[in-house]
């Protein structure tokens, strides 16, 4: 199935991403604890994360130009966050950093006997964009802007200023923030959890839930992530059901794996791939970035990709 939109012919860069970074303290245990007990911790690691920061690592890995625009704080985790971006190769000249401002952090505990994980996580305020300071110049400066919605009033604007150069417009959406509706509409690629349905349309199935999103957003492309069952996608008014693959080794961490999946599905939209060789490859990079602790650890580069593809 042919993809539903057409990409600028030329651009500054491929990717322009605006929303999150952070900075995950990982923990693992033999299983997750229940309330009031104690139990001994594995491993206490420090990576870089953060949806669209650790989406945009992992096009680059794969080769594709990239530019991000976040904010910091001035403290340790913020040289860690931005030194972490630069070493990939993102572009980092609209970063940010914001004085007396805390990082964001996640403190992600991992259950090792399965790799599934839960985020404890906290944004400071002052690192919140607005719709005054928002980079507009960045949204016009790439073939695809993909964004978190977490300046939801922001990205909004962000979206106008893309559509009005002509460039895709991709959302990571799972969970509802301010002007979450209006942002919608502006959509071209919108990706969400695999509950964000129930919490914005009650009981729900995945297809109609889907349907759903369709009808009030603007995005030619809708789909859900679905953990290792895979993926489904809705285009052209059709369904693409795509298997998960089986995570090479074992499956140590599940953390980052829908950034990953985001960085797959980018890249076939980008080389104007079938909707089904995008979903595919999505769905590979997820399964391979599961194979280490870390959101960006296991980000996979293209010789590794295609290996497992073909």
């Amino acid at each position: 199935m042919k993809l539903p939109f057409k990409l600028r012919d030329k651009s500054d860069f491929d990717v322009a991403g605006f929303g999150t970074n952070a900075v995950d303290f990982l923990i693992t245990v033999p299983s997750y604890p229940t309330c009031g007990s104690k139990v001994e911790l594995g491993h206490y690691l420090r990576f870089p994360g953060g949806e669209i920061a650790t989406t945009l690592s992992g096009l680059q890995r794969l080769g594709i130009a990239t530019t991000y625009a976040g904010r910091f704080g001035d403290d340790d985790a913020g040289d860690f966050g931005i030194e972490s971006l630069s070493a990939e190769g993102v572009c980092i000249t609209k970063c940010e950093r914001i004085s007396g401002a805390s990082t964001q952090i996640a403190f992600i505990i991992i259950d090792s006997s399965s790799g599934e994980r839960t985020v404890i996580w906290k944004r400071d305020e002052r690192l919140k964009f607005n719709t005054t300071d928002a980079p507009l110049d960045l949204a016009r400066s790439a073939k695809i802007l993909h964004m978190t919605p977490h300046d939801g009033e922001a990205c909004v604007v962000m979206a106008k200023a893309a559509r009005d150069a002509g460039t895709i417009v991709s959302v990571d959406l799972d969970n509802v923030f301010e002007a979450t509706h209006e942002l919608m509409k502006l959509t071209d690629i919108l990706i969400v959890s695999s509950d964000l349905p129930r919490r914005l349309f009650g009981s729900v199935d995945a297809d109609k839930g889907l349907r759903e999103l369709a009808m009030i957003s603007g995005a030619g492309l809708v789909g859900i992530t679905q953990g290792d069952a895979g993926s489904i996608i809705l285009c052209n008014d059709q369904y693409v059901r795509t298997p998960g693959f089986r995570v090479p080794g074992i499956c140590r961490d599940t953390t980052g794996a829908g950034d990953a999946f985001r960085t797959g599905l980018l890249y076939g939209v980008l080389h104007d791939l079938p909707v089904e060789e995008c979903a595919r490859i999505a769905n590979g990079v997820a399964a391979l970035n599961c194979r280490e602790v870390g959101a960006r650890t296991a980000l996979p580069d293209l010789k590794e990709l295609r290996e497992l593809l073909y």
